[in-house]
């Protein structure tokens, strides 16, 4: 038996093993590289529409496609699709998408090369009942369980298919809910109930998944699955992904940070990036998260001689002093590079959130304001918003004592001269010796500005934490980095990747990304998108909405771009957007209020996962999410 403290490895590259997993000619798991695969849009009785669909993604990079059979109907029509892109020239394996019908996973089982199904779902309809199990009434539903599912697996062995056992955090059935509750463990052992019963009939092509709309829950529990997996001595290759993301930058940023966080952990052997836009454009973004983890993986020696891991990943957030604004209680802050400047002028700061109105003599300061200017060398020529601060190199705050210093370990070393609230020190971990560490613990004032000059980022700084933490050092950490050599959209996949990891753990008094190259709004747009990812601090609505399938009632994108722009100054709610009630109250469990496809041109309401209004017509639905919010006082005026 693996030995489960040995898990992880934080401050190196290790993939955990898994046993390889056959899906028509393509490998998952073991040896094999890491699959990007994605889900169609379309009705799946469109075979043409299925079918171009399918080619737009597969020209994209798409190695696996999944398609929607909510129908015994549908579930035959995968042999026309399959047919058709035989003919068109492609032979990439299919995946059936089964939730509330086992007949049709029968029938789909038969003709593509894997099926996925939902636990939480597949044998039982959630009704948000609450039941006391005695045990064996307990093992009376899971013997109700087997008998539905036996003749699922039969067929999946008879027919070379491979299957997915696909736990989703917000459709975890009442029967694990009232043992488990809405946890992590939950949803690990709402799978393995299933696996159990593979393992039992002797049939091991199985890739499991635990997604969540929220990376802080799906990151737990599989976490939990890897370690309650390996006590039972499994070895299922892994699916990687964070459901209902939704779009834009916001949902690059949370699939990026809750997807990239695992791979760096060794977890995952194929991922889908869950966007709600068309599906060919994850197909990037997930080709950009797996870049990054080559080149981890590439540069994945230590640096540290003699070097014990004993970083908690997962564990409680670092505790740390509070200097000033930064650390202790505080939200992590947001550092702003503009040190290229010459001389720092009031339209300088409009992109960081910041609008002077010189008729008001006044500052406007938004919500995704930064709070800290780094300005090196440079000067400003106006009176800087008393609520930001200002960070210079040492030698010009000691020429000037404006603002706040930035030290080198030189710099701190051989002067005494800094200021008596606040000094950044520039660390790297091979810059960190016994006299340094000492003079950190006695100094108050001290935020350590933690850089590296290396790929593996996320183990560096993890090995800085590792030696803080083991010296009883509580000063807060900015983590730091540069991209200058990257573009723009790789430094939002890296950047949510490396800040995400360590933010999600708990490591993070403040942010800061070094670009140049970049729009000073893009990168502090970035900075709070992560920060929104990780929970750390929100700053925006957030919305979770599902990437659509041939479910959906109707135009998801569309529909989300509407609610966002009546709701996008509701800072700090969640809002749920959901297509069809497979990804209703469910999926949406994270969210404050719901809007979910119940029909055509009909879409009920929810508070949390209670249904409020039922069957509204579509053209008056926003109206009445609009009024719901403010009958329960969360509508603020924009």
């Amino acid at each position: 038996m693996t030995d489960n403290n040995n898990l992880y490895r934080p401050t190196h590259f290790r993939r955990l093993r898994t046993n390889e997993v056959v899906v028509g000619n393509i490998g998952i798991g073991g040896s094999n590289p890491i699959r990007i695969q994605s889900m169609t849009t379309t009705d799946t009785m469109n075979t043409r529409s299925s079918v171009d669909q399918s080619v737009k993604m597969i020209k994209k990079g798409c190695e696996l496609i999944r398609l929607t059979a909510p129908s015994i109907k549908d579930a035959k029509n995968l042999y026309d699709i399959k047919n058709e892109l035989l003919k068109r020239g492609f032979d990439v394996p299919l995946i059936a998408d089964i939730h509330f019908t086992p007949n049709a996973a029968i029938e789909a089982a038969k003709i593509v090369e894997k099926v996925r199904i939902n636990p939480g779902n597949y044998s039982d309809k959630k009704k948000f009942q609450i039941h006391n199990y005695s045990k064996t009434q307990y093992a009376d539903e899971l013997k109700r369980i087997e008998d539905k599912f036996t003749p699922l697996i039969k067929t999946c062995k008879k027919y070379k298919t491979a299957m997915r056992i696909g736990t989703n955090h917000g459709s975890l059935s009442d029967r694990i809910m009232s043992q488990y509750g809405d946890t992590p463990l939950g949803m690990v052992e709402s799978a393995l109930e299933f696996v159990r019963i593979c393992e039992k009939e002797k049939f091991k092509q199985i890739i499991l998944s635990m997604k969540a709309s929220n990376p802080l829950v799906m990151i737990e529990a599989y976490r939990l699955l890897i370690k309650k997996m390996h006590q039972e001595n499994m070895f299922y290759p892994i699916h990687l992904g964070v459901t209902e993301a939704g779009e834009g930058s916001h949902g690059r940023v949370k699939s990026a940070m809750g997807i990239g966080s695992l791979l760096m952990d060794g977890i995952g052997d194929t991922i889908r990036v869950s966007l709600t836009e068309p599906p060919e454009e994850e197909m990037p973004v997930a080709q950009h998260i797996i870049d990054h983890i080559k080149n981890v993986e590439i540069n994945k020696q230590s640096t540290l001689k003699n070097y014990k891991d004993t970083v908690n990943i997962g564990g409680n957030t670092r505790k740390t002093n509070s200097v000033l604004n930064i650390g202790g209680n505080n939200h992590p802050i947001v550092i702003s590079d503009i040190s290229k400047k010459t001389t720092i002028r009031t339209t300088d700061l409009l992109p960081l959130g910041y609008r002077y109105s010189s008729k008001l003599d006044k500052w406007h300061i938004s919500d995704r304001a930064c709070d800290y200017i780094f300005i090196g060398n440079s000067v400003v020529d106006f009176e800087i918003p008393g609520t930001l601060g200002v960070v210079t190199n040492y030698k010009a705050w000691r020429f000037s004592k404006k603002g706040y210093p930035k030290l080198s370990i030189q710099d701190y070393l051989n002067n005494t001269d800094f200021s008596s609230k606040l000094n950044f020190l520039d660390i790297h971990v091979d810059t960190l010796d016994e006299n340094i560490l000492c003079k950190i613990r006695s100094d108050n004032t001290v935020v350590l500005w933690l850089n590296s000059k290396r790929l593996n980022t996320v183990y560096e700084y993890r090995k800085i934490i590792n030696i803080l933490q083991s010296q009883n050092i509580f000063n807060p950490v900015i983590i730091s980095k540069d991209y200058n050599s990257i573009n723009k959209d790789k430094v939002q996949i890296a950047a949510s990747i490396d800040f995400g990891s360590l933010l999600l753990d708990g490591v993070g008094d403040g942010v800061s990304i070094f670009n140049s190259k970049l729009p000073p709004q893009f990168i502090n747009n970035l900075l709070f998108d992560i920060l929104q990812g990780s929970r750390k601090r929100i700053s925006q609505t957030e919305y979770i909405s599902c990437p659509s399938c041939g479910r959906t009632l109707f135009d998801l994108e569309e529909t989300t771009a509407k609610i966002r722009r009546k709701t996008s100054h509701l800072k700090g709610l969640k809002i749920g957007v959901m297509g069809c009630i497979v990804n209703g109250p469910g999926e949406m469990a994270d969210a404050d209020y719901g809007y979910v496809g119940t029909g055509p041109d009909k879409v009920s309401l929810y508070k949390k996962q209670e249904m409020v209004k039922r069957n509204i017509n579509t053209e008056d639905a926003l109206d009445e999410l609009v009024q719901l919010i403010k009958d329960n006082g969360d509508w603020l005026e924009a």
